[in-house]
């Protein structure tokens, strides 16, 4: 008897499942077929954007090496597409190159494409701080602390590697502008960074040391 009744229940669901099968056929091969679209569409993004990166990789290779001094235009031009595909690798290390290479002839045209590349391409943490310090290397010989201190505070406010370079910029920002304390203030943040290598360390002791007997 029990067994009559557990055949007949399993028969019930299997016309149970059967039914619902038939019912909804059509939505099920949508939902299937949406799911085969998603599962395609995706690798074909990966594949996409694999093959994208490895072409800016060889032009940026390629740009690099055959660099020539008298076609700065043309090179100008190659690196300034690679900084416009935002690539978080790429982008940043054309900037680096042309400032490097001393291409970019204007203050204006380098903090451009710094903000270009700091809030476009999708940089790593401590890519970004890296970038963040590049760009206030650069505009340290002409801007005001105000805009130094603005441009590195995300930096300094972290503890990033690039944290205890940043201190030491700005104290030799202060101490070159001879506002001492506000120098030595920087070099003792140095001092007591969990962040702070034993090479900026020791820069750091040494310019309090020589501003004290100064």
């Amino acid at each position: 008897m029990n067994e009559d009744l557990a055949i007949i229940a399993k028969n019930a669901r299997r016309e149970e499942i059967k039914n619902f099968f038939i019912k909804h056929k059509k939505k099920l091969y949508f939902l299937v077929s949406l799911i085969l679209l998603t599962i395609f569409s995706i690798f074909f993004y990966l594949d996409n954007v694999k093959k994208q990166k490895a072409e800016i990789a060889n032009k940026f290779i390629k740009t690099s090496l055959n660099y020539n001094l008298k076609q700065e235009a043309y090179y100008l031009k190659e690196f300034n597409e690679i900084i416009n595909t935002h690539d978080s690798i790429y982008a940043p290390l054309a900037l680096f190159f042309l400032i490097d290479n001393k291409i970019l002839k204007s203050n204006e045209e380098i903090n451009y494409l710094f903000d270009q590349v700091l809030n476009k391409a999708n940089l790593e943490k401590e890519i970004k701080n890296l970038v963040i310090y590049k760009k206030a290397l650069i505009n340290a010989d002409f801007q005001s602390e105000n805009i130094m201190i603005e441009i590195l505070k995300p930096v300094i406010n972290s503890e990033s590697f690039w944290k205890p370079h940043s201190l030491l910029l700005l104290g030799d920002y202060f101490l070159f502008k001879g506002e001492k304390q506000k120098a030595r203030d920087f070099y003792f943040q140095i001092l007591t960074s969990q962040k702070t290598n034993e090479n900026i360390f020791n820069q750091a002791q040494q310019r309090i040391l020589r501003s004290n007997g100064e």
